[in-house]
């Protein structure tokens, strides 16, 4: 029986876990949550409350029994991220080790410094770099070649939803039959803060799915990711399948959706400031500044959550054991203390430490390979998409969004 026959769906078809995600990740409101934040910050850093229920954001399920702790104060969200001995990722054993398993995320040291060496080594800048004519461009050129000839297009739908996750499927080289099964339950498992049966459901389906295909390439000498992390070896030591099927669950996720987003941003950041979209057409050594400034502006991801391990105080709060603490990395990125002007997208910034991609022992493992997605796509459609500027025939594109914002479209116009 051939690998690809072996994937199940979820038993009930019809479910959507697209649109569960993005209700869950939405809120009611259509208030920029930036302007909430910065005026509670003016106040004080740390508050009492559910940042969720306070943005309009719906209730993570998983968590509903833990006193709850927003920090916005940048000193205080650098000490929670840097103290992983008081502020403990173990707090993702509620919701994304129910669905992904015993992943990276839901480590402390010394278990996750053990076993992050092992992984690190398939996502360094020297590995990524070369996967860009391998496996981004071919992607990326394949996708806009559908939309050229149009003369417009919504970039979110025929673009940026799309092109991270494909360029996923090649690094697995997945079975082209098994792709869309493969991508529903994946964004299914993301489901969990809402809906826990779906999300455990998509775990076990997945997890099946990956063990037999690990099984099939550990000994096959293939190139492709599945098979590079099935030999991986530190001092002797493979990767335990468990872990290994864990990291694999949460791969299209963590990899596919932060791109998507992430690049969305960067789109909507460049064509709502055309003087800076066309500093950077005309001189593609500014990309990577271009990038940096969406990641700061816009991060994919705007909350770390993390466990108190024992009785803290932050700027004079008292938190007791056992509380989760939000660390709202999006007002990190936003404070006026400092970047100037900071709900502003400005290309040419002075440069500094951001945590567009998180901070400290859990910034994120892909990130080398997010910018080299994020780059070479920009470069394709610059080069492919002529005079790339916004459609008048719509409104200016909004980021919205609580903890993973994103545009619902880019609609542009460009010389066929």
């Amino acid at each position: 029986m051939s690998l690809s026959t072996r994937i199940a769906d979820f038993d009930d078809p019809r479910f959507d876990p697209f649109e569960t995600f993005e209700s869950a990740t939405q809120s009611d409101s259509d208030e920029d949550p930036y302007v909430r934040l910065a005026g509670m910050r003016e106040q004080k850093s740390v508050f009492a409350v559910d940042y969720r229920e306070l943005l309009g954001s719906p209730p993570d399920e998983t968590m509903r029994d833990l006193a709850k702790y927003m920090v916005l104060g940048s000193p205080e969200i650098q000490q929670v991220l840097e103290t992983p001995q008081v502020f403990s990722n173990t707090i993702f054993e509620r919701n994304v080790g129910l669905c992904f398993g015993r992943s990276l995320t839901v480590m402390d040291a010394p278990e996750h410094t053990r076993y992050r060496q092992l992984f690190q080594k398939a996502f360094m800048p020297n590995v990524v770099s070369k996967w860009g004519e391998t496996l981004v461009d071919p992607v990326v050129i394949g996708l806009i070649e559908g939309i050229k000839h149009k003369g417009r297009a919504d970039l979110v739908k025929d673009f940026t939803k799309y092109y991270p996750f494909q360029i996923i499927y090649k690094q697995l080289d997945l079975p082209q039959a098994d792709i869309g099964t493969f991508h529903k339950l994946a964004v299914g498992l993301t489901c969990i803060v809402v809906d826990v049966a779906h999300g455990v459901e998509a775990s076990q389906k997945l997890g099946a799915y990956y063990s037999l295909l690990l099984e099939e390439r550990r000994n096959s000498g293939g190139a492709d990711l599945v098979s590079t992390l099935a030999q991986a070896e530190a001092d002797g030591e493979r990767l335990p399948d468990v872990v290994l099927v864990s990291f694999l669950r949460q791969l299209i996720n963590a990899a596919g959706d932060t791109t998507y987003r992430a690049t969305s941003s960067l789109l909507v950041g460049l064509l709502t400031n055309p003087d800076q979209l066309e500093a950077v057409r005309r001189d593609r050594t500014l990309i990577p500044a271009a990038i940096e400034e969406a990641l700061r502006w816009e991060p994919p991801v705007t909350v770390c959550p993390r466990l108190t391990l024992q009785p803290v105080v932050l700027d004079g709060v008292e938190i007791p054991a056992g509380s989760e603490i939000d660390a709202m990395t999006g007002a990190y990125n936003r404070d006026p203390a400092r970047y100037e002007n900071p709900d502003h997208y400005k290309l040419h910034r002075k440069q500094q430490r951001h945590m567009g991609f998180a901070y400290g022992q859990h910034v994120c493992i892909g990130q080398h390979l997010a910018r080299v997605e994020m780059t070479r796509a920009l470069n394709a459609l610059f080069d492919h998409l002529p005079n790339l500027r916004l459609d008048p025939d719509y409104p200016p594109p909004k980021v919205a969004g609580v903890n993973m914002r994103v545009p619902a479209a880019v609609y542009v116009r460009f010389d066929a």
